[in-house]
């Protein structure tokens, strides 16, 4: 790798020249991602593409008219100096800070570049080019850093409510409603099995996190989010078996108290809580009426109740 100080007037203007393009690249990449559920901030994102390419064929012109028509192949990578960027395409689905972000480091890095060589090379025309260019990129990064700022338009606001609802609330409501319902059977049939709090406990904790470890291998591996636009797998995964163990350790947790009778009363409070929950979260974000919520939430929770009662006095 190069260092800025051994990199000659040409080598200068041949990187300059690679990381311009890079940039409108990333860009476009970055407006691509965005146009589905922000349009307006991926319409900024182009009109930054644009700017970068306008620079460009101005180092262009001007490598041309000192050194030809060949240019070298620099690339960021061979120079010392440079940070490390991940590929946009291994960052899908975007989300609008970390792009906001992404880019603001992105201008800030190219116009420090471009402050540095200026300083040392010693032709003027290009000297008063890279100058003009680290002043444009400094304002390219004020402008990266007030596109969120500015506001998102009620349509970007409902496409931002609907990845949350598609990457974290359906995969969290999937698994509480699954923790709390399904460990039902086994921790109660346990508690009217064995008559005893701890057995009943050590039932409800195996039942929870085991079906949360399954829950969330389950929901990372049936969709990766490429076609669905559900967000990470892995991410989902997390969230769908955190709350699956959670919804199931809610109702289990007062088998810590010793008198079963006792224990299991508070646990049937809790349970009670945990459907109401459920029933609130469909009706908040699924749009699902309250009262349809109720009834088709603690209908499945009675029939799961009913058969741990029945399968523990067998």
């Amino acid at each position: 790798m190069k260092t800025f100080d051994s990199l000659t007037e040409r080598e200068i203007l041949a990187l300059a020249i690679s990381l311009e393009e890079e940039d409108a690249r990333v860009y476009e990449d970055f407006a691509g991602g965005l146009q589905d559920d922000y349009p307006e901030q991926a319409e900024k994102f182009r009109k930054m593409r644009h700017d970068e390419d306008r620079h460009r064929h101005r180092l262009l012109e001007l490598y041309k008219k000192r050194f030809g028509e060949h240019i070298p192949l620099i690339r960021r990578q061979d120079v010392r100096g440079f940070v490390d960027r991940p590929s946009v395409w291994l960052r899908r689905p975007l989300r609008i800070k970390t792009v906001q972000k992404t880019a603001e480091s992105m201008e800030v890095e190219t116009y420090r570049f471009y402050e540095a060589v200026a300083r040392r090379t010693t032709d003027a025309d290009i000297r008063q080019l890279l100058g003009d260019l680290a002043e444009e990129e400094r304002g390219h990064a004020h402008t990266a850093e007030k596109i969120v700022a500015a506001g998102v338009s009620a349509d970007e606001k409902a496409g931002a409510k609907r990845l949350f609802l598609l990457q974290v609330i359906q995969p969290g409501l999937a698994g509480l409603m699954d923790g709390s319902v399904s460990t039902l059977a086994p921790l109660f049939a346990a508690a009217f099995a064995t008559h005893s709090s701890f057995k009943t406990f050590l039932v409800g904790l195996a039942a929870s996190v085991g079906a949360g470890i399954s829950m969330g291998f389950a929901e990372a591996l049936t969709d990766d989010g490429s076609l669905t636009g559900r967000g990470r797998p892995w991410t989902r995964g997390f969230v769908c078996g955190t709350m699956t163990a959670l919804g199931g350790l809610g109702h289990t947790m007062p088998y810590l108290i010793p008198d079963v009778k006792t224990a299991t009363s508070i646990a049937v409070c809790v349970v009670l809580v945990e459907l109401s929950v459920i029933s609130w979260v469909r009706h908040k974000f699924m749009d699902t009426p309250l009262v349809s919520a109720l009834l088709q939430v603690m209908l499945g929770g009675a029939l799961v109740f009913l058969a741990g009662i029945l399968i523990g006095n067998s």
